[in-house]
C-alpha cells in the first residue's frame, strides 16, 4: 500500500482521476487506546462501522480484542482475519444456521435477544449449551442520538420480566444490553437507558453478570460538536456501580463509529461546477451515503498548492451516476474561486464510508492510501492547531 504525507501530496503526485480512500492508522490506534485505558469495562468494536481486515488488525494490536459482529459473514470475516479474537453475535435477529455455524465453527459464545422466540432459537441451535452468555436487549430512547435506533428491537418494559428469568434459566452468564441510538449528543442518553436496566433487573429479580451500554459514543463534525467521551464514561460508571447486579459483573461497551470515523478520509476531484453544485467523483452509492440519504455533514477542504484567496461559500455535491439522488446538499464550505479539476478532501469517513459503497453504474474505487497527517478533527486529545484543518492545505 502506498504512503504519502497527506492529501496534497497524494494529489501532486498521483493526479487521481478515481476517488482515493486515504486511511490513517494513527488515529484509529489513538482512538482505541483511549477506550482500552479510560472506558471502565471491556470494548467491543462494532465490526459493521468498518469491516476493513487492515482496521480489525490495528484495533487488535491496540488492545481491542472482543468484536461485535452482526451476521455470519461478520463472524467469519474477524474469526479469519483475528483467530484469538472473541467474538460477539449481538444482532437480536439471526437465522438459526448462523447461530449453530457461529457456536460450533467459530466459538461464538455471546448472543444477544430480544424475543422469547430468539431465545428457543439459541437454544435449539447450540444443543442446549450450558455455556452461552445471553444479553437480553432493551429497548430505550434514541432521544438524544442524532439517528435513532429505537424502533427495530429490544424487548419493551411489559416483556423484560419474563425474558430475563428465562434466559437466566439458559445462560452461564446472563446480560442486559441495549442501544441509545447513533451519534448520542449527551452523556444524558446513557443515564437514562441505565434507569431502565435498573428497573428491568429490580422487576425480574434476577443475577445479572453483563450490562453492556452498547454503541452510540459520538465522533465530530460540523455542526456535532459533542462534550468529551470521558463525559459519557463517567455517567456509565456511576450507573453501573449503582445496579444490584453481581459482584463480579462486567461493564461492556460497542463503540463503532467513536473507533473508526477518525481512520479515514476520500479524496475526490471536481468534475464540473455549476453555481453552487460541485460535480464530484464520489457520492450517495459510495463513501458519501451518509451525507446524501440523512444530509450529514463532513469537514471538506480544498486541496491546492497555491492558496486561495476567495471567501468561502457554500456548496452541494452531485455525485458521479446518472441519478438525481445522488445528491447531497451540504453546505459544503469552500473557497468561493474552487472549479473543475480541484481537489477535495472530505473527513471523517472511516465510520460506514468504505462499508456502505456500492458499485452502481460502474463507479467507485478502491484504491487507499496511508496518510501520516492528522484527520480534519478529533476527539482525542489532537491539539486545537492540528484538530481543526483550514479550508487550503499547502506543502
Amino acid at each position: 500500500m502506498h504512503s504519502h504525507h497527506n492529501a496534497l501530496g497524494l494529489a501532486a503526485a498521483l493526479r487521481p482521476v478515481q476517488p482515493v480512500t486515504l486511511i490513517r492508522p494513527h488515529a484509529a490506534q489513538r482512538a482505541a487506546r483511549y477506550f482500552v485505558e479510560r472506558f471502565p469495562g471491556k470494548s467491543l468494536y462494532a465490526v459493521k462501522a468498518n469491516p476493513s481486515p487492515d482496521l480489525l488488525k490495528v484495533l487488535w494490536e491496540s488492545g481491542i480484542t472482543h468484536y461485535d459482529v452482526a451476521s455470519i459473514a461478520e463472524v467469519r470475516l474477524v474469526a479469519r482475519t483475528l483467530p484469538e479474537a472473541m467474538l460477539c453475535f449481538m444482532h437480536p435477529v439471526k437465522a438459526e444456521e448462523a447461530i449453530e455455524e457461529a457456536y460450533f465453527t467459530h466459538g461464538v459464545r455471546t448472543f444477544s435477544l430480544d424475543t422469547m422466540d430468539e431465545l428457543e432459537k439459541i437454544v435449539r441451535a447450540t444443543n442446549g449449551a450450558t455455556d452461552l452468555n445471553l444479553c437480553v436487549r432493551i429497548r430505550v430512547s434514541s432521544d438524544h442520538a442524532k439517528l435513532s435506533l429505537a424502533s427495530k428491537f429490544g424487548a419493551e418494559p411489559g416483556e423484560t420480566k419474563d425474558l430475563l428469568m428465562a434466559a437466566r434459566q439458559a445462560a452461564d452468564a446472563l446480560g442486559i444490553c441495549f442501544h441509545v441510538g447513533s451519534q448520542a449528543m449527551t452523556a444524558a442518553a446513557y443515564g437514562e437507558a441505565m434507569a431502565r436496566v435498573r428497573a428491568a433487573i429490580v422487576e425480574a429479580a434476577v443475577t445479572v453478570d453483563i450490562v453492556d451500554v452498547g454503541g452510540g459514543f459520538p465522533s465530530t463534525y460540523p455542526g456535532m460538536e459533542p462534550p468529551p467521551l470521558e463525559t459519557y464514561f463517567e455517567v456509565i460508571h456511576n450507573a453501573f456501580e449503582s445496579l444490584p447486579i453481581s459482584y463480579s459483573a462486567e461493564l461492556w461497551c460497542e463503540p463503532g463509529r467513536a473507533l473508526c470515523a477518525e481512520y479515514a478520509s476520500v479524496l475526490v476531484r471536481v468534475e464540473k461546477r455549476r453555481g453552487d453544485e460541485l460535480y464530484i467523483n464520489d457520492g450517495a452509492y459510495g463513501a458519501l451515503f451518509d451525507a446524501a440519504h440523512i444530509g450529514w455533514r463532513f469537514p471538506v477542504k480544498l486541496v491546492r498548492e497555491e492558496a486561495s484567496d476567495a471567501r468561502d461559500m457554500a456548496f452541494s455535491f452531485y455525485g458521479p451516476t446518472c441519478d438525481d439522488l445522488d445528491h447531497m446538499t451540504g453546505p459544503f464550505l469552500l473557497p468561493a474561486d474552487v472549479q473543475a479539476g480541484d481537489y477535495i478532501e472530505i473527513g471523517m469517513l472511516g465510520a460506514y464510508g468504505s462499508a456502505m459503497r456500492t458499485g452502481f453504474n460502474g463507479f467507485g474505487s478502491d484504491l487507499t492510501v496511508i496518510v501520516e497527517d492528522e484527520p480534519m478533527a478529533s476527539l482525542y486529545g489532537v491539539s486545537e492547531e492540528r484538530r481543526t484543518a483550514s479550508n487550503v492545505v499547502q506543502l
